[in-house]
């Protein structure tokens, strides 16, 4: 089932600038740590694993990553792309250093903007908001890729219901994130993450951390 544009901007609409100024310290510092056992320095190592000095993001959030990160040059090409103005500006003002692109995009529809092609695409904590089952949710990595250059890396981040450790805290958390729409991930299982992955690149890897998968993968 196709999801519906309220499906797709509540799973957005919760960031606003208030929520974003709290959101290190509730998601990356709390319920990382605490709750889907995955702490924000591991993410974060993953990031860093994998970032290249032509680098996309998608879904931004805060901007925390690209702003921690290590690039491996001074001066990076650094793009974010989100539906979201909110979280645009305020990720693109944590990393004015940079001086980001930035682009306003559902990644659920094709990109129509002439944008010259990356060589690292980071999605952390995306595919969680985004509606519908991970099989309908991938169709995001297929409007990306024609963004990124041949042997470009993907990688990112998402939170899982099936396939993977939760406690209870992680099961009630998501439950109520489920039923206000600021999650999408009832049916997100690692299974299904694998096998999209795998249908569209090379050199797939996935790594279970609590109930996050961290994932990597080659553009063919």
């Amino acid at each position: 089932m196709t999801p519906t544009q309220d499906q797709v901007l509540a799973g957005q609409a919760v960031y606003t600038s208030k929520t974003l100024s709290l959101y290190d310290f509730i998601v990356l510092g709390i319920s990382n740590r605490y709750i889907w056992k995955c702490p924000t320095p591991r993410i974060e190592a993953h990031y860093n694993a994998h970032v290249t000095a032509n680098h996309l993001d998608v879904g931004v959030g805060s901007g925390y990553f690209p702003d921690h990160c290590q690039f491996p040059t001074a001066t990076p090409r650094v793009a974010l792309m989100d539906m979201n103005d909110s979280t645009l500006v305020y990720a693109s003002e944590r990393i004015a250093r940079y001086s980001p692109e930035t682009y306003r995009q559902n990644v659920l529809e094709p990109v129509t903007a002439v944008i010259k092609p990356f060589d690292s695409l980071g999605i952390n904590y995306l595919f969680h908001c985004v509606p519908g089952k991970i099989s309908e949710k991938a169709i995001a990595f297929d409007h990306l890729i024609p963004l990124m250059n041949s042997g470009a890396t993907v990688f990112g981040s998402t939170i899982l219901q099936g396939d993977v450790p939760r406690n209870w805290m992680a099961k009630k958390l998501m439950g109520f994130y489920n039923k206000k729409g600021i999650f999408s991930n009832s049916e997100d299982t690692l299974f299904e993450l694998k096998h999209a992955l795998e249908q569209r690149f090379d050199k797939v890897t996935l790594e279970v951390q609590g109930c996050v998968a961290l994932f990597s993968a080659k553009v063919r």
